[in-house]
């Protein structure tokens, strides 16, 4: 059955990159200028037009999968809500720049994350993440990861392929001296926010 499932999502995929001749990509003072729709039922009326969405505060306790229409979304904001997970179909909006999960219950990110070439903003604070994924690494363009408050046990070393962050936060998060150094090597030219490590002493 799993199987069955990664096939379905690569062929989506695939159809997604043959259909999407007339999708976009606006520069950000164009982008700037585009309407905020807050009211799916309304940015369903016209969805190549849709570059902006916020679905902040909805009580959403699923990603709507309407959201996959609009594919000149360029941001893309679903804070505030009750989600547990994000599908892995998020990789067929390859124009997101800027992904706001934050406030949510999401325990993982999609292995398809890696699929948003454009993204500069990951915004997931306030979440149970645990882990992140290895295709994180392929986010190229990542210059602001904010991952406060979550239950991270492991960062792949695939972080230190993120050339062009700039800005992460891990505080609210416990991390002990040894991985905050670690980490701080993977990312020499980013500004990382640690939370004291809490030089904890069993038994």
């Amino acid at each position: 059955m799993l199987k069955v499932k990664h096939i379905f999502i690569a062929c989506y995929l695939l159809l997604a990159t043959c259909c999407s001749v007339s999708a976009q990509l606006i520069d950000t003072t164009a982008l700037m200028a585009q309407p905020i729709f807050d009211n799916l039922t309304e940015a369903l009326k016209n969805p190549s037009q849709v570059f902006r969405l916020s679905l902040r505060g909805k009580k959403l306790k699923k990603f709507p999968m309407e959201i996959l229409q609009f594919k000149n979304l360029q941001e893309l904001d679903l804070s505030k809500n009750k989600l547990d997970s994000i599908p892995g179909l998020i990789g067929t909006l390859p124009y997101l720049e800027t992904l706001d999960l934050s406030n949510n219950k999401i325990n993982y990110l999609p292995d398809s994350i890696g699929l948003l070439k454009n993204l500069k903003k990951l915004v997931a604070f306030k979440n149970n993440l645990i882990a992140l994924p290895t295709e994180i690494g392929k986010l190229e363009s990542l210059e602001i990861l904010d991952l406060w408050s979550n239950e991270f046990s492991f960062f792949p070393e695939e972080l230190s392929k993120l050339k062009k962050l700039r800005w992460m936060d891990l505080r609210n998060i416990t991390i002990e001296d040894n991985q905050q150094e670690r980490l701080q090597k993977l990312l020499p030219k980013a500004k990382i926010f640690f939370s004291p490590s809490c030089h904890c002493v069993s038994g």
